[in-house]
């Protein structure tokens, strides 16, 4: 098979990791980037990636191994971004060949922090990416299950139909079901809001509040998600389905969440800076929150979750009393 389409991933992580466990099950060969040489070296020799979903086991004869990221991006049509928002521009920096006539897809949950601007925006108003050239990988699909291939669901959004369908089917499975969207701005917004809303979820948790108030904090969010998406973004979507409603359950009640366990931990009376260093890994909605915050002093939407979160987060405020005041604007 002379003509498939060539892919590269850009990132070490465990959704990295995830994504190219996916792409192997159909493709002869992927380019896999990551800057920590010793993993590579790792899976060169045990066929796994030491830090991240250590159990999958992979053919390294389907991977094109590298720590130089110019190289993946000249190997491959289409290249998977899964590194996480905070650490986009600092990658981009190293890029020396052009990105004309590439697919950039972004498996990244959040707002690019130097811009302000979900990475389908950023790459479309730094780099100059076509909007057609442009895709967003969103859930609701944790990686660990991925790794136990268990049966999850991807969206895929893509204004080009042709290049969401080539991409629904290299990622397609026994376990893996893939569904197409038009709403690239939409999912991306959903994907970066549900984190803040899981770390919510994760603080009414660790604070001792129950599954009940739990199930009407989600039911909040998802109306505010909706307010906040349509303020940014008007267009016919259905809130409900999985892209949205589907990616937010799974971020806000799943054991796998890391947003949901830094909540968790904030709500114990960690402070964040010692929740981050236990966790070891990035809790997306920690940066998602200041940006969420300061976007809609702009758009004006009512987001009295993401406020509650911000003060506690950023502005050093008691999440028990945050969380007293929050639970009488709820409904």
């Amino acid at each position: 098979m002379n003509d498939y389409p060539k892919f590269a991933v850009i990132g070490g992580g465990s959704w990295a990791t995830a994504i190219v466990k996916m792409l192997s099950e159909n493709m002869p060969e992927i380019a896999w980037y990551m800057r920590n040489e010793a993993a590579i070296e790792e899976i060169k020799v045990n066929y796994h990636n030491p830090n991240y979903l250590s159990s999958v086991e992979f053919d390294i004869d389907k991977l094109r191994l590298t720590n130089d990221i110019n190289e993946a991006i000249s190997y491959a049509d289409f290249i998977v971004f899964a590194v996480p928002s905070a650490f986009l521009s600092s990658e981009m920096e190293k890029v020396n060949v052009s990105l004309e006539g590439k697919i950039i897809i972004s498996a990244i949950k959040g707002i690019i922090p130097e811009t302000s601007l979900i990475v389908g925006e950023h790459f479309h108003q730094v780099y100059n990416i076509p909007y057609e050239n442009i895709a967003v990988i969103t859930g609701p699909c944790h990686a660990e299950e991925v790794a136990l291939e268990r049966l999850s669901y991807l969206t895929i959004a893509c204004g080009d139909e042709k290049n969401a369908k080539i991409i629904g089917e290299c990622l397609n499975s026994h376990y893996i079901k893939t569904k197409l969207t038009d709403d690239i701005v939409g999912t991306e917004y959903a994907a970066m809001l549900k984190n803040i809303y899981a770390i919510a979820c994760g603080m009414a948790h660790g604070l001792g509040y129950g599954d009940n108030f739990q199930a009407l904090l989600m039911s909040n969010a998802i109306r505010e998600m909706k307010k906040f998406i349509k303020k940014v973004h008007r267009m016919k979507r259905n809130i409900n389905n999985s892209a949205y409603l589907g990616d937010l359950l799974v971020t806000g009640y799943s054991l796998f969440s890391r947003n949901r366990m830094f909540g968790n931990m904030i709500g114990k009376g960690y402070t964040v800076k010692s929740a981050q260093m236990e966790m070891n890994m990035v809790a997306e909605g920690y940066y998602a929150t200041k940006s969420a915050f300061e976007l809609n002093k702009q758009y004006g939407a009512k987001t009295p979750i993401i406020n509650a979160v911000y003060d506690i987060l950023y502005n050093g405020k008691d999440p028990k009393k945050v969380f007293k005041k929050l639970t009488e604007k709820l409904d």
